[in-house]
């Protein structure tokens, strides 16, 4: 690339002592500065251009962005349909029949991150201005890296339909699985029995917590602890390797599952599947009648939403504000407040995924932050659309509250531990910063709220099919009520 840029000045030195040679100045001083102006837009489009890797075409693949003159991924916290859109625009693709993909979908990132916590509004021409944690700074593994399907723009639906059709395909019935090459029984690579009795490994790309639950349950051998995209177990990968293996998490055996027939052989990397599995596990349960019984609406001055904007907690239109407004401070926000309380019904305790040397200290709220994404907060419309912005805060995890004869362990002040013990609630208070909505752009209607923690299933638990509250929320103008709330799945 540098190269590239090299004689891209060199080619416009040229051109301009050739102008200067041939014509009169006030010409050359005027072709002289079309040339300058171009040569600078030509550089600008050049940082921040994005490309796709590891699919089967220019369409899909994991995300690479470029900065400073190198290529680096884009990390999957937060990664969703919004952003996807916003890759397949920016590659001039349909933005109809898009597809966001995490854990490494298209094989585990080949490069540094550059991008972390990325958020989109649907608005932004490009990925690098939507909101992030800033070029470098992130805190993932190279099997996080996020990724999208566009749309061929030359395929009809039809014959797209027809494809996504065939390219899922569901596992054969009474699948043998095993697990080998671990140190201890409860580890190790996956294999499964083909239709010849010979036993293949799976490829690893795309591998995630929600299959390897499967797994273990299907072995009898409890929950996952870990999923893994790895060769450090041994196995050979072959051009019959499953790929593609999607899960929900709630079946009971991987022949339940599906797998992608276009991937399967295909491996884009030497990792395959592997896993280990544990007798103990957190479970997080959320209170959804605490949820109804809290919400509540307030109007806040952003004078007062300083700390919660560093942490991208009001809607995307309170930055344009701050940006163009000089008495931004006087502006009000809107705010669906609310409390949640996340309670661990496992049988152990609920620890953040990062060690903690990697916590964040953030000087607003005075404590560190352990998770970057504990829980999302959402709002949809009758279609399905996100129409108000969730909480993209990271949190701090403490024991607020425990059952009786159950000594709580766990509290943010003074750098201490933090997790979540058996038996005991997390509560972040309607009080709290971020804890709300931003619903300052939202028309009065009828729409759903959405309360999900641990939403992409990146730490373990026993099940995920309590870890969400979906509920109906009224708004009028004035008015704002939480009814009829659900537990479900993120």
């Amino acid at each position: 690339m540098v190269a590239i840029h090299r004689f891209i000045i060199t080619f416009s030195v040229l051109l301009l002592l050739s102008y200067i040679l041939c014509e009169s100045p006030e010409e050359a001083k005027k072709k002289r500065a079309l040339l300058i102006k171009k040569h600078l837009k030509r550089l600008k489009k050049v940082n921040g251009a994005i490309k796709l890797v590891g699919g089967r075409g220019e369409f899909e693949g994991n995300v690479e962005i470029l900065h400073e003159g190198s290529w680096g991924a884009i990390c999957d916290d937060e990664w969703d349909i919004n952003e996807a859109k916003i890759i397949c625009k920016q590659l001039e693709y349909p933005p109809s029949d898009v597809q966001p993909t995490a854990n490494s979908y298209f094989g585990p990132a080949r490069r540094r991150y550059w991008m972390d916590n990325v958020y989109c509004d649907g608005t932004e021409e490009e990925i690098s201005l939507c909101r992030f944690d800033g070029w470098g700074q992130n805190d993932c593994t190279s099997t996080e890296a996020a990724g999208v399907i566009c749309a061929e723009p030359e395929e009809s639906q039809e014959q797209k339909d027809i494809d996504h059709k065939i390219s899922m395909m569901k596992l054969p019935a009474n699948l043998k699985i095993r697990l080998r090459g671990g140190r201890i029984a409860t580890e190790g690579r996956v294999e499964i029995q083909n239709n010849g009795g010979k036993w293949e490994v799976i490829c690893g790309d795309g591998w995630s917590l929600l299959e390897a639950l499967v797994v273990c349950k299907s072995l009898s051998l409890g929950y996952a602890s870990d999923a893994m995209q790895t060769d450090f177990f041994g196995g050979n990968l072959t051009d019959k390797s499953l790929g593609g293996i999607k899960c929900f998490g709630n079946e009971t055996s991987l022949s339940h599952c599906l797998y992608n027939e276009h991937v399967t052989g295909k491996c884009t990397s030497q990792d395959v599947a592997a896993l280990s599995c544990t007798q103990t596990m957190s479970d997080l349960v959320i209170d959804h009648i605490d949820l109804m019984r809290t919400a509540h609406l307030e109007d806040k001055q952003m004078f007062f939403l300083q700390c919660a904007m560093e942490e991208n907690c009001v809607a995307s239109t309170a930055y344009e504000i701050q940006k163009e407004n000089d008495a931004w401070h006087l502006e009000t926000r809107r705010l669906l407040r609310f409390t949640a309380r996340i309670f661990n019904a496992g049988n152990a305790d609920f620890r953040p995924a990062i060690p903690k040397h990697l916590w964040e200290w953030h000087m607003c709220h005075m404590h560190y932050h352990s998770m970057e994404v504990f829980a999302t907060f959402d709002i949809y419309n009758n279609k399905g659309e996100r129409v108000a912005e969730g909480h993209k805060a990271s949190f701090c995890l403490e024991d607020n509250q425990c059952l009786p004869g159950v000594q709580p362990k766990y509290a943010c002040a003074n750098y201490g531990d933090q997790g979540i013990s058996v038996n005991c609630s997390d509560i972040y208070k309607y009080t709290v910063d971020c804890q709300w909505v931003d619903i300052s752009d939202l028309d009065p209607g009828k729409y759903s709220l959405k309360v999900a923690v641990n939403p992409e299933f990146k730490v373990p638990e026993m099940s995920f099919e309590n870890n969400a509250a979906v509920c109906d929320f009224y708004y009028s103008e004035t008015y704002g009520s939480v009814t009829n709330c659900t537990v479900q799945r993120p």
